[in-house]
């Protein structure tokens, strides 16, 4: 792991973002050729792995055999931990970041000066996608520090040309004071903490579509198109989708576009995606759904070499640019819900919420085992005026829609308004109670 770097140069972004597919196919396997090269090179787990597949880099004659690679899995990160899959020595590493590590060990990744430099590139790309311009003020209010959300926001707004409010996470009444006094035009946060600010707005007596917002750019968890009216309704913005995991880079590998908001253009100069079967391994075609896989492309202190990140969507094609999109996320196959049989995400169980004027979007999805049986109860809050007739009413037509729609019986409670738990992150959706044995 020494010597000079010699990474792929960046073309005029403007240009690539609007180039013909063959041109991004031509650039994606220049890039691929290298990204597989150094991964080689310089990781002892590529090394590994790749000799025990039987593939070498130069066996990448099209993009079509990046199949022939081995797939990169959490654990594979956690098995390395802390910097063993590092391509560079560490007096040329930047930064670091890593996950929270609540289900095991933290994931742990690193970037070079190049690295954060492109990273800044493209969350500043996303921003431009989104409608943000040079001169904006931009409230970040993802959590800053280890967590990629914070400061990759940070770096990407102000390599833009943009005023940034690094607010951080929590402390939900300064949010909205500082909104308030320093008049944002943009903020990226979650959009389950955007909820919860927008309550605490209501509370306050402060209608939350007369603030100075016009964009929210919203990420770091799945979220539906009935999210994004109510979103826009009550705010009176435009709400966009940013994807984008550490592991991979942080916020900015997919934006949605503020012009069309028909799913997120994947950042294909720097990333090269995949759909594969989440059970089989195998690629699928454009079009259908499956697990969404990433290569990094320019990355050099940590390539990432097919890479599961259990996201499912569908490939699309490109729209307002060139790149393929992803459809908006539907849910991670590690938090589909199995259900005497029948599969269900979160986010379906939101849309439907959403169907009902009594009902607030904060909700949780309740998993109990009692005897042989597992049960699910739906908690939801109700909204501040809705009587309590109109909240048993909104409970029984949920429990008969989720019926009629998702095919499985749930039980539902209303809980106390702010009784469920809020986050200044990911919100916790998903809750299971059922033993572990």
């Amino acid at each position: 792991m020494t010597g000079t770097l010699s990474s792929p140069t960046t073309p005029d972004a403007a240009d690539i973002e609007f180039a013909s597919r063959d041109e991004i196919a031509a650039l994606q396997l220049d890039r691929l050729r290298w990204s597989l090269q150094h991964a080689y090179d310089h990781t002892a787990h590529y090394r590994k792995a790749f000799d025990e597949r039987g593939v070498h880099p130069s066996d990448l004659q099209s993009l079509a055999d990046l199949r022939l690679f081995p797939f990169t899995a959490k654990t594979d990160l956690r098995d390395n931990y802390p910097f063993g899959m590092f391509a560079v020595p560490q007096d040329q590493v930047s930064r670091l970041h890593a996950s929270s590590g609540t289900t095991g060990r933290p994931t742990v990744v690193g970037y070079t000066a190049n690295d954060l430099s492109n990273w800044a590139d493209l969350v500043a790309r996303s921003l431009r996608a989104a409608g943000v311009r040079p001169g904006d003020k931009v409230h970040v209010a993802y959590g800053y520090g280890l967590f990629t959300g914070g400061l990759g926001a940070h770096y990407g707004a102000e390599r833009l040309g943009c005023t940034v409010i690094p607010m951080s996470g929590g402390m939900t009444e300064r949010q909205i004071q500082l909104i308030g006094d320093f008049k944002p035009d943009a903020i990226m946060v979650t959009p389950s903490y955007m909820l919860t600010i927008v309550d605490a707005m209501v509370a306050a007596g402060i209608d939350p579509a007369e603030t100075s917002l016009r964009t929210g750019v919203f990420g770091a968890e799945p979220w539906t198109e009935k999210m994004r009216r109510e979103l826009e309704d009550t705010l009176g913005i435009d709400a966009v989708d940013i994807y984008g995991l550490s592991e991979v880079m942080g916020p900015g590998v997919a934006q949605e576009c503020v012009e069309t908001k028909d799913g997120l253009h994947i950042w294909e100069d720097h990333f090269y995606p995949e759909i594969i079967d989440p059970i089989t391994g195998e690629v699928l075609p454009d079009g259908e759904e499956g697990e969404l896989v990433f290569t990094s492309l320019t990355k050099e202190a940590m390539p990432i070499i097919r890479y599961r990140t259990r996201d499912l969507t569908r490939l699309l094609p490109g729209t307002a640019r060139s790149m393929r999109r992803i459809q908006k996320i539907t849910g991670r196959d590690d938090d589909m819900i199995i259900l005497r049989g029948v599969n269900l995400f979160p986010t379906q169980i939101e849309e439907l919420i959403l169907t009902e004027a009594a009902l607030a979007p904060q909700f949780q999805c309740v998993i109990d085992r009692k005897g042989r049986m597992d049960t699910l109860t739906v908690k939801v809050e109700p909204r501040p005026d809705a009587s309590a007739d109109a909240q048993q009413a909104a409970t029984a037509s949920l429990k008969r829609l989720i019926k009629n729609k998702i095919g499985v019986t749930v039980d539902v409670e209303i809980a106390e308004p702010g009784s469920l738990q809020r986050s200044t992150g990911k919100a916790r959706r998903r809750v299971d109670n059922r033993p572990k044995d």
